[in-house]
Order: C-alpha cells, then structure tokens, then sequence
C-alpha cells in the first residue's frame, strides 16, 4: 500500500503546481467506491492522498451495488449508482465497476491504477474552467456566481455537493472482513439545483446550511464539467 501511495503522489505531483489555495483550474475527480468491494481499498487510500491536494477537488461516492455480499457500505446511496449508471450510459459503456475514477466528467479509468489516474488528471490539469464560478456563504445562505460561458450550447446542470471531509471505518463482514479503512471526502448528498442557459450572468442565494460543499457547473449526460469550485 505505501508503495501504491508512493507512486501516485509522485505521479499527480508530476503534474502539479506547489501553491496552498485551491485555484481557478481545480480538476474535479469523481471515485465510485464500496466498503464491500475488495478491489477498492488501494483506490480509497490513491484518493485521501488527492482529496489533500487543492488542485483537485475530490468526490467520493459510494455505491450500494456491492451491499449483497454481507456487508452494507453506510455512506453507499441508490443516487450515487445512478449517476455511474448515467455515466456509463452516456459514454456508451457496457458496465459499470467499482473502483472507477471519472475526471472532469469526461474520462474513466480504473481507480486503483495509480499511473493511469495520474495521467487522466494531468490531462485536464492547467487548463482553466469554462464558467468562473464563485461561492460564499452569507449567514445561512449559501451565494453562488458565475459570469457568462462564451460557445454554450445547452443548459448546465448547477449541482449542489454535500460531503464530510473524513471518516475511518471497521469494516466487519464481507470482502473487507477486519479492515479499518479511512474514507476522504465522502459525498453525503448531490442536490440539482437547477439549469443554467450559460448567457447570462448566474446568480443564486439558497440555504446551504454548514460543512464542506462544492458546486458543479456540468452539461447534460452527464457530460463535461464548465466549472466547480469548493467551500469548507
């Protein structure tokens, strides 16, 4: 496992930039994860070493497919499967699988092959977002902006993103019988908030309540991701 942490951080830092506050061009990279899949521990542990990177901002859904095998994953949501499903659908893949990684809503790889993950990544690292979008809270109201996107085509999905930043789990039956494993930025809920036509200015005030969120601006499909950005 050190080993496989080892070569993912030198990898993604490969294609970093050194710097502390998250920036404008943050990849948004999603792992489908489930405490009862045995394949998925070493993707868990590729994804706590870039859930600390703030040049990614990293989601992790859990999936309720792998609940069958004596072991019901606490964090998995009916949702989250139904978004790799939609994933899937929409790239024309036969399958779903976990552990899957999709970056900037647009590439899948395998999620605990730390090489192929890097590469995914730096793919789309550097590159500035379509829609600025920024957020902050105001009392209990959560302000999300974004100016105009140049060349949209269609709506974008404004997706409101709840997640606890981490949790350690002992893991009792099933494929992971006696394993404590730390899970990082666990999605708790993925809210749609609406469509945006993308030609006019956004500008929306809801309640957000606490805890770390982000916000994803995304086209249909689910497709290519215009632009996230994270509070916490």
């Amino acid at each position: 496992m050190k080993h496989l942490l080892a070569t993912v951080c030198a990898a993604w830092l490969a294609f970093a930039a050194p710097g502390h506050a998250q920036s404008d061009d943050a990849v948004v990279v999603e792992l489908f994860t489930s405490q009862g899949c045995s394949s998925c521990p070493p993707a868990d542990a590729i994804f706590g070493a870039l859930a600390a990177d703030n040049q990614v901002i990293a989601l992790s859904l859990h999936v309720d497919y792998w609940d069958y095998l004596g072991w019901k994953d606490k964090f998995a949501d009916p949702q989250f499967t139904a978004r790799q499903k939609a994933y899937a659908h929409f790239a024309r893949d036969k399958m779903i699988y976990t552990p899957q990684i999709v970056v900037q809503g647009q590439a899948r790889v395998v999620g605990n092959r730390p090489d192929e993950v890097a590469a995914a990544i730096g793919a789309h690292s550097g590159q500035p977002q379509r829609a600025h979008l920024r957020l902050q809270r105001s009392g209990a109201q959560l302000l999300i902006r974004a100016a105009p996107v140049p060349g949209v085509e269609a709506p974008l999905r404004v997706q409101l993103v709840h997640f606890d930043p981490s949790e350690s789990v002992l893991i009792e039956r099933g494929e992971n019988a006696g394993k404590t494993i730390t899970y990082s930025n666990i999605v708790t809920s993925w809210q749609l908030l609406g469509k945006w036509d993308g030609q006019t200015a956004l500008d929306l005030a809801i309640p957000a309540g606490s805890g770390p969120l982000a916000v994803i601006l995304q086209a249909d499909g689910p497709g290519e991701i215009f632009g996230a950005a994270v509070l916490k």
